[in-house]
């Protein structure tokens, strides 16, 4: 006997029965955004078309020369070319967005690009100083201008343009960040004006600032030119970037966690110490970074309060003191080819200090709002096991006063 293997029948449905809902389909992911066959077609298609177009109209048509306008006139026809083919493939909504995407594609690689040309530029032309170990060890008191590269170096400028850095960050940081905390959360009647006047400082010619601490601290008050004196003036330069942009960092706390702190009893200056000033951590450190940033690079303040010298000084409150951009500044204009590569190791030397103090700056100050440290977490932590133990000892005590309550019940009454 033969057994067939035959597909199971299914019952008739009943008449006037709805119909079997259909099994649902598998679903496809769709995904959103990236990089197509398409668009890269598209993209070394416009490249490609627009250069030839460029050559040409440079080359063989228009009377035209120079790297630059080449660049320009290529980048103008690739966005035309990108534009009108993507038009015959797309719509004219995602035409527009993808021209948009390449826009600012293409402006960010150019900024790498133009701070890439800028590192490697110093980098070549530094790197013959810099790789000597005495460029870091040695002051030029002992080197003329035609001792070979071997001898003398940038120590006094590094050990300058770091104190005078230092002094003027510990007088514009507080400074500044309490002129923040009074335009945002204090306000009042001076509030507008100190705005006013910290836009306008904003605006300051850096030669202006050196001015008036020429003017004020060394000819009106007899000071001598000095590195105390150059950070006074970096002091006037960073102090208005601090206050513009912790003042745009306060006033992005929500107000929310001010009227929480305000509803628990706290006072405005609580507030402020402990919930305003907390979460506004990593813009007040970005603001210091900026401040920093604007004053470790000025040479004309420095020019005219600290003086020159060759010679190494510790010194910040005593006699002259050279920094970095002083010691570029006066070096690089020589006809010298060992006196410019040093003032290009100098340069080099500046980038990597504010290099390291920015990433010192992030590693200190830009923990997320809310994030604990990590002396706060062994307090906390500390406090629950005390709280732990409290809660063990209470059970353990109410047993006890219980079974002395029991006793005292059991011993009859002539006992006692």
């Amino acid at each position: 006997m033969t057994t067939l293997d035959l597909p199971p029948v299914t019952a008739p449905a009943p008449a006037g029965a709805p119909p079997a809902p259909e099994p649902p389909r598998p679903e496809k992911r769709v995904k959103l955004g990236g990089i197509t066959r398409e668009d890269v077609f598209t993209l070394a298609g416009s490249l490609a078309g627009s250069l030839a177009l460029d050559w040409m109209l440079y080359e063989r048509i228009l009377p035209f020369s120079g790297a630059l306008g080449f660049l320009v006139c290529w980048y103008l026809l690739f966005l035309v070319g990108y534009f009108a083919l993507g038009r015959l493939q797309w719509g004219p909504l995602m035409v527009r967005e993808r021209l948009v995407s390449v826009v600012a594609w293409s402006s960010g690689l150019l900024v790498v690009a133009l701070i890439a040309d800028q590192i490697g530029y110093v980098l070549l032309r530094g790197l013959e100083a810099a790789k000597h170990l005495n460029f870091f060890t040695e002051s030029m008191d002992h080197t003329a201008a035609l001792s070979p590269i071997t001898s003398g170096g940038a120590l006094n400028a590094v050990v300058g343009s770091l104190e005078q850095l230092g002094l003027a960050t510990l007088f514009a940081v507080p400074l500044g960040i309490a002129a923040a905390v009074f335009m945002s959360e204090v306000g009042g009647r001076m509030a507008r004006p100190v705005r006013t006047l910290v836009e306008a400082m904003t605006a300051l010619p850096s030669i202006v600032a050196g001015l008036f601490i020429l003017g004020i601290v060394i000819l009106t008050f007899g000071f001598e030119k000095s590195g105390f004196a150059a950070s006074l003036a970096l002091t006037v330069m960073m102090m208005p970037i601090v206050t513009r942009a912790a003042e745009v960092v306060i006033r992005l706390v929500p107000g929310t966690l001010r009227e929480a702190s305000y509803a628990l009893g706290g006072s405005q200056w609580r507030t402020v110490w402990n919930v305003v000033l907390p979460t506004a951590r990593p813009g007040l450190v970005t603001a210091v970074v900026l401040g920093m940033a604007r004053g470790v690079g000025e040479t004309s303040p420095v020019l005219l309060t600290s003086g020159f010298t060759s010679q190494f000084n510790g010194n910040p409150f005593s006699e002259h003191q050279v920094s970095l951009p002083l010691y570029i500044w006066n070096y690089v204009k020589q006809p010298y080819p060992e006196m410019v590569a040093r003032a290009f190791a100098a340069a080099l030397t500046l980038m990597a200090v504010v290099l390291i103090l920015f990433v010192t700056a992030r590693v200190l100050g830009g923990r997320r709002p809310g994030q604990l440290t990590r002396r706060q977490k062994r307090r906390i932590e500390r406090g629950a096991r005390r709280a732990e133990t409290a809660a063990r000892a209470v059970p353990a005590v109410t047993v006890t006063t219980a079974a002395t309550a029991r006793t005292a019940t059991t011993v009859p009454a002539g006992e006692h």
